[in-house]
């Protein structure tokens, strides 16, 4: 494609975001082209791809990850970026149209069976079990108005005004860490303390813990004065400091947004329209830590303290797991580097490689001459790790575990989600309905290689599994492209290992009747 296609005002606007023209018009041959479907071989069980640890062995790799947290090894890093608009969906939309906002067409639509007004009727009959309550009452008082009258007297809009609008709370138009999740006697908690919590439990060095968060650039400011206003409460409580830091998502990762005939798309101003690139492009985010373990967990899948215990027992144990199957690797990547490697340790390095890491041996390896095979472990065991939680699939919607097959043949363990299957064929489609586990992104990674040195995250992308979805803009249909996802493709080539988790790990909040389940409570 040539250059001709971009006017001066394109390239500048270009430039402006740190990209480069061959980069967006890489962008635009994926629309014209689209990506191609990943193969499914089988879906990841129980001893074919998905680890259980024995009880036997939760002591050892508790200890094992201790000696990790006590060299001050570990960070956790939270995807925070999302606003809490999608949580309020429904009370948006009730919202904008007040006339339907009372009791009794509530209550008769609730016995048609209507599911929105049978959500709406559940969140108003139970808004004192809410952690946000309290707040909302005094706002409400604030306004001279009283909370239980209005309840009384159906005027539920003045309450959902005051709840999502710039009114009062504003909720709608916040981040989603920083609404209150959890009831406590002393003190509600957000997401964002919750983690703080989590933090002092599973990820301190005996005096401090590092936390990092990516956040939208609208919403840094606030965060970072909400957190500082609020970390002193745990640091004074633990003894323990806290090492915050954030990151925003980086506009040289904004794909170009293109209209239905794959010409790129200009708003009413004639500027080209970029568009974020999805949660990928956070790869870039963590590839600039200067981390060496680091959990990776959403910020909205938390719960309180009563329920934390079987979270930290797990995410110490799959930690250490980790870092066991580190250690043996960098054993082996010390005695290929050191030219140590017989047929004898070269059978036991594919030993480890196949049973441990779940790494397919193509057939031409292994009848290949030694210094292919030694070559071929090493390329293999010289790459980013990372230990996935799964849990088992109770109809959430998301990604799961799955063997792949690529065109080469070769097998690798990936997490995929369902826009990235040929709805089309039925052979895939079975294989991905006959999925037993649930991806809930509760991620452990290693980033180092065997010389302590940080790799570099960008050469273990697949760029073949980005994402192509309809939106709209200005009233015009559009096409966005959404980067490899963050554990799917941007992850693609690291070794990957699938350890079952108890599904009491994965409480994440999407609406705001979540948070009524017993788990939030």
């Amino acid at each position: 494609m040539s250059n001709s296609i971009f006017n001066t005002q394109d390239l500048a606007q270009i430039k402006s975001q740190n990209n480069t023209v061959e980069k967006v018009t890489e962008q635009i041959e994926s629309f014209k082209n689209g990506f191609p479907f990943i193969n499914l071989a089988r879906p990841c069980s129980v001893n074919d791809g998905i680890y259980i640890i024995a009880d036997s062995e939760f002591d050892e790799l508790q200890t094992i990850y201790q000696r990790a947290m006590n060299d001050s090894r570990t960070l956790k890093f939270v995807p925070a970026s999302g606003a809490a608009s999608r949580m309020f969906k429904l009370l948006q939309t009730f919202n904008n149209n007040s006339s339907k906002i009372n009791s009794d067409y509530i209550k008769q639509k609730s016995l048609t069976g209507d599911k929105d007004c049978q959500e709406l009727e559940k969140f108003i009959l139970n808004i004192k079990k809410f952690a946000f309550y309290d707040d909302l009452a005094n706002v409400l008082k604030n306004n001279g108005l009283d909370i239980d009258f209005l309840i009384k007297n159906n005027e539920y809009k003045e309450i959902i005004d005051y709840l999502i609008t710039d009114k009062g709370l504003n909720y709608e138009n916040l981040p989603k860490g920083i609404l209150k999740f959890h009831k406590y006697v002393d003190h509600n908690r957000t997401p964002f303390e919750e983690h703080l919590v989590e933090g002092i439990n599973y990820a301190n060095d005996r005096d401090k813990v590092k936390i990092h968060f990516t956040l939208s650039p609208e919403h840094l400011d606030h965060v970072q004065n909400y957190i500082d206003s609020v970390k002193a409460i745990y640091e004074d409580k633990s003894k323990i400091k806290f090492e915050i830091s954030y990151s925003i998502q980086k506009k040289s990762t904004d794909t170009i947004a293109v209209d239905l005939d794959n010409i790129p798309f200009k708003d009413k101003k004639e500027n080209l329209v970029f568009r974020p690139g999805g949660h990928g492009a956070l790869i870039e985010n963590l590839n600039e830590l200067s981390g060496d373990i680091i959990f990776i967990k959403n910020i909205d899948n938390v719960v309180p303290d009563r329920l934390k215990e079987t979270t930290y027992k797990f995410k110490k144990a799959l930690a250490g797991y980790l870092i066991k199957m580190q250690d043996k690797s960098f054993s082996y990547l010390n005695l290929i580097y050191s030219k140590e490697v017989n047929e004898n340790i070269l059978q036991d390095i594919f030993s480890f490689m196949t049973n441990n890491l779940m790494i397919d041996i193509p057939k031409d390896i292994l009848v290949s001459s030694l210094d292919n095979k030694i070559d071929f472990a090493y390329k293999m065991l010289n790459r980013p790790i990372r230990v996935c939680g799964m849990v088992k699939n109770q109809g959430e919607p998301g990604g799961g575990p799955f063997w792949v097959k690529d065109e080469t043949n070769f097998l690798s363990l990936q997490i995929v989600e369902t826009s990235q299957i040929d709805s089309s064929d039925n052979l895939q489609t079975n294989i991905l309905k006959s999925s037993t586990h649930f991806n809930p992104v509760d991620l452990i990674c290693g980033v180092r290689d065997y010389q302590g040195k940080q790799f570099n995250l960008n050469n273990f992308i697949d760029y073949k599994t980005g994402f192509i979805s309809a939106k709209s803009k200005d009233g015009k249909s559009l096409k966005a492209l959404e980067l490899p996802g963050l554990w799917n493709g941007a992850m693609s080539d690291w070794n990957t290992i699938f350890i079952e988790v108890p599904i009491i790990t994965f409480n994440p909040v999407k609406t705001v009747n979540d948070l009524l389940r017993n788990e939030h409570q």
